[in-house]
């Protein structure tokens, strides 16, 4: 792949105090190998082998380890800062080594991705940035990305902002960005790419959120730092990466993951289950996708916008994300076929082929990840969904929350 990648591999490694004084950040060691290396290695896996490295703080040890990057099976290149310019001050010295678009990934990341499919995205939306999003379980120590249905950013918020019910899409670290961004550095100084540059693009609509479940982890504490090194011996990080088969746990919403409230359009009637936060935190843990497939009728009956159900998914995703859980997609049906509701809408009064029990939402899942769905589970409260979970040729388990009475579990979806 002809992609060139940015590492900016100056940081001091505050937060990692005590680890190991004399190596910088990106040269602390994750099961035996520094983290650059790790990175490094996963780009030369495919095909990106141009790579450049900011350093600053102990950059020497950093130089000289890698070199010019031939032991690595890689070309590098070095770029030193005589004094700190933060996140995003070094891009300006990128004018002139870099004509296409770059990979720009932190330092301080454990990851394993489908590059290809990430700049395929991007060149696709043709904006100045992409940034690569997910969710994880750690949303109210991390900025949030604010995008709409096409993956266009309309917002970063800072962990210091009020952010209200907000869907947990956090900026991972990874970004994609053309040489136009050069345009906004006239002279080097320090600059922050997430509170700064990036607001300045979101402001022009050029910047675009791609949504995806790999693993990537900032390691920048000790506690990041030790799951990273279990979820590399578990074999946790290559096994999410899209270029693999996928093992995805499907969830039911309403009866499931939320308490059962008929047709649910406020809110204020939105409230988890005991324990489904658990059961989603193993499946997150353990490297199964978790992604929500929904019934959504009072779409079509014109009870509920789309707007208003983002709302509601919102507060889902941050109620999970307090109990160190997160959902890693959310597939609706809104369609219903019966006719004849004051306020419906007619374009989803149709006979569909992803209503539950039709194994629709689930073949669309699988196909947008590479999920084996021999291989994967469905949970849910009712029929309808131990029948989709055949037809998709998955195996269903029924999830009956104790306190549904009698009545509540024969209204049904």
């Amino acid at each position: 792949m002809s992609i060139k990648a940015v590492i900016t591999a100056g940081g001091r490694g505050t937060r990692m105090a005590g680890m190991n004084s004399e190596a910088p950040k990106p040269m602390i060691k994750v099961c035996g190998k520094p983290i650059l290396e790790h990175q490094i290695d996963c780009l030369k896996s495919q095909g990106v082998t141009d790579i450049i490295l900011i350093v600053g703080h102990l950059g020497q040890v950093i130089k000289d380890h890698f070199g010019d990057g031939g032991r690595f099976g890689a070309s590098i290149g070095y770029i030193t800062e005589s004094e700190p310019l933060g996140t995003a001050g070094a891009i300006y010295y990128l004018k002139g080594l870099l004509a296409e678009d770059f990979l720009f990934i932190n330092g301080d990341l454990i990851f394993d991705i489908h590059v290809k499919r990430f700049m395929d995205f991007h060149k696709a939306a043709g904006k100045t940035a992409t940034l690569f999003t997910h969710p994880n379980s750690h949303p109210f120590d991390s900025a949030l990305v604010a995008a709409d249905d096409s993956g266009a950013v309309t917002a970063i918020l800072s962990k210091e902002e009020r952010r209200g019910w907000r869907r947990n899409r956090v900026n991972a670290g990874l970004h994609i960005l053309s040489p136009r961004i050069f345009e906004l550095f006239k002279e080097p100084r320090r600059a922050d790419l997430d509170r700064e540059v990036l607001p300045k693009l979101v402001s022009s609509g050029e910047v675009r959120a791609y949504s995806s479940p790999e693993y990537v982890k900032d390691v920048g504490t000790p506690e990041r730092h030790r799951q990273a090194g279990d979820d590399i011996r578990r074999g946790v990080v290559k096994a999410k990466s899209l270029l693999n088969r996928q093992s995805a746990l499907f969830l039911d919403r309403d009866g499931t993951i939320n308490k059962y409230a008929g047709l649910l359009t406020d809110i204020e009637d939105f409230e988890l289950n005991a324990g489904i936060a658990d059961i989603i935190k193993e499946a997150n843990l353990g490297g199964r996708l978790a992604i929500v497939v929904t019934n959504q009728p009072a779409i079509a009956r014109g009870d509920i916008t789309w707007e208003q159900l983002g709302e509601i998914h919102g507060k889902m995703e941050t109620l999970l994300g307090g109990q160190g859980a997160y959902v890693d997609d959310i597939f609706v049906c809104p369609h219903h076929p019966d006719k004849g509701f004051e306020g419906e809408r007619t374009e989803y009064k149709i006979n569909c082929s992803c209503r539950k029990p039709k194994p629709g939402l689930l073949l669309q899942a699988a196909e947008k990840y590479n999920i084996d769905l021999g291989r994967s589970l469905m949970i849910g409260d009712s029929e309808a969904d131990m029948e989709a979970a055949r037809n998709a040729g998955c195996e269903g388990r029924l999830f009956i929350p104790k306190a549904r009475t009698a009545r509540q579990q024969c209204g049904r979806k």
